[in-house]
């Protein structure tokens, strides 16, 4: 039967300006979201105040998940951006889900806006600390000294250009002292606070600095983590830091969005203009990614890539598929518009399927999904991510 199955499936495959009278207020996710106002010029920066608007107004509750997704654990991101580049997947608007990765392919697609839709507030809090660090650091040492709270100090400390291994080398030596993990806590919260028109509950304080701390004292090693754990090291466990920022194509050229200036600089400006939107939101829930939707659908957007990684898996499980189904149908897409997904190695190889990693990434195109999903192709996970899909180019 599985062979049946298998066969089976290859065949297939050929927020607001109501805040600023109370900053001391929680977010409040039952706020509607009606009435958001046009852009002007796509290419110019949100204003903090609708920036702070779009953020609260679009977020649902507090959701669960059983792990801390401080990185991704997705060592296979970088094997379908030669295939993005070749389907012609750039501009518009970038719709992903969990941490870093989000920033290598927002910096390859070089979206005009992103939203960054997560179940779980302390992503989306964990977000935020990108972006405040974003802010202050005008360079990729900058930026990895304040999320590492390594400071850049002595002769040996990089400067703007430095190669990613000598980025790399520096601070897996650097020190970490408590004050100045403490006066950057602080002025994280500070920017969150004052810059970006948030309000910081005690609740966000606790988790900012429990995000911001793993970071401190697991340096370059930190990597997801389920169960106090990043499960050890070695293929099959989950990559650190120092793996996914190391991470090369299929060619063997470094991809990370930290491996150049060039990719920083404009995720930089991306974040500066206030155009990566992070969002409290189950995919199939009746708000966040509706809301997404229709705010892109209104100002003359149109989905490039929508990154899931693996969320489908949990719809599935959870009988809640159909629903995001219904929500994608709400997004404003073309003929390029692909998924972005990442299957997991464990149990059946995925037919693309690349050696030494510990997943599979794969693209389809949003309109075959769509077409698909209401031929009722998609009876499990397994023949949602195999069926139409497109993978990595071999070199």
């Amino acid at each position: 039967m599985k062979r049946l199955f298998f066969r089976k499936v290859i065949l297939w495959s050929l927020l607001g300006l109501a805040l600023a009278a109370s900053a001391a207020a929680l977010w409040n996710p039952a706020r509607d979201f009606r009435g958001a106002s046009l852009d002007q010029d796509k290419r110019g920066p949100i204003p903090a105040a609708e920036f702070s608007r779009l953020v609260q107004s679009m977020s649902e509750q507090d959701g669960y998940f059983r792990s801390d997704n401080f990185t991704s654990n997705e060592s296979s991101y970088l094997t379908v951006v030669d295939r993005l580049r070749e389907l012609g997947v750039s501009g518009g608007a970038y719709i992903g889900v969990g941490p870093e990765q989000n920033f290598t392919y927002i910096a390859k697609i070089r979206p005009e806006i992103a939203f960054i839709v997560d179940i779980r507030r302390q992503a989306v809090l964990q977000h935020l600390l990108y972006k405040a660090l974003f802010h202050i650091s005008e360079t990729r040492a900058g930026f990895l000294s304040a999320l590492l709270s390594r400071p850049l100090e002595g002769g040996l400390a990089p400067g703007k250009g430095a190669s990613l291994e000598r980025l790399l080398q520096y601070f897996d030596s650097a020190a970490a002292p408590g004050q100045f993990f403490k006066t950057n806590l602080a002025r994280v919260r500070k920017i969150i606070r004052e810059e970006f028109k948030l309000p910081v509950s005690d609740y966000d304080q606790e988790k900012l600095a429990y995000v911001y701390s793993a970071f401190r004292d697991q340096g370059l090693e930190i990597g997801f983590r389920t169960g106090g754990s990043n499960w050890g090291r070695g293929f099959g466990r989950f990559p650190s830091l120092r793996d996914l920022t190391l991470q090369t194509d299929l060619h063997g050229k470094p991809g990370n969005f930290l491996a150049a200036d060039d990719d920083y600089r404009f995720l930089r400006s991306l974040q500066l203009q206030n155009r990566i939107i992070p969002v409290v939101g189950d995919f199939a829930g009746q708000k966040a990614l509706a809301s997404v939707g229709d705010y892109l659908r209104r100002n003359g957007y149109t989905v490039r890539a929508f990154y899931t990684s693996n969320v489908e898996q949990y719809l599935f499980r959870n009988y809640t598929f159909g629903a995001f189904a219904e929500n994608v149908k709400n997004l404003p897409i073309d003929t390029l518009s692909v998924f972005i997904r990442s299957v997991s190695s464990r149990g059946w190889a995925h037919p693309a399927y690349v050696a030494g990693h510990r997943n599979t990434t794969v693209l389809q195109k949003i309109s075959l999904f769509l077409a698909g999903y209401d031929e009722g192709a998609y009876t499990d996970y397994w023949s949602l991510v195999t069926t139409h899909f497109v993978p990595a180019r071999r070199p």
